[in-house]
């Protein structure tokens, strides 16, 4: 615990002893990141910079609903080479054009949404024309 300002002593003089004092105690030694740059120092302040932080740390991450259904798309689209039946990709399809649908009925966060749902029977027919098939 530190001790309280004494009477009379101006705060910035009484602030920079106290930080001398723990600099000799060691209290700065191996602190982590010690020697390195401070990270995103040189970017524009972002009033929001400290819940970006805390979601890129945690591997969170959110995008509007409009955008998401667009990365849902790509990563389903790209997954349906490792899915091994026809009725286990149309399943994937169809729930997928369900999000796209509902996401295009009641999204109001975000840019408007462009995504279509995908026409099942095409992507099946090159599903089924795709590698080992």
């Amino acid at each position: 615990m530190t001790e309280r300002k004494p009477a009379g002593v101006s705060w910035g003089s009484w602030i920079d002893r106290q930080i001398e004092k723990a600099r000799q105690r060691g209290d700065f030694d191996d602190l982590p990141g010690s020697g390195r740059p401070i990270a995103d120092l040189d970017q524009p302040h972002d009033e929001m910079w400290w819940v970006k932080r805390k979601l890129r740390d945690e591997g969170v991450s959110f995008l509007p609903p409009t955008l998401a259904i667009r990365k849902d798309l790509q990563d389903t689209l790209a997954r349906l080479g490792s899915i091994a039946t026809e009725a286990e990709a149309r399943r994937a399809l169809e729930e997928l054009n369900t999000r796209i649908r509902k996401v295009n009925r009641t999204a109001t966060d975000g840019p408007p949404s462009s995504t279509m749902p995908v026409d099942v029977e095409a992507v099946l027919a090159d599903w089924r024309a795709g590698p080992d098939r």
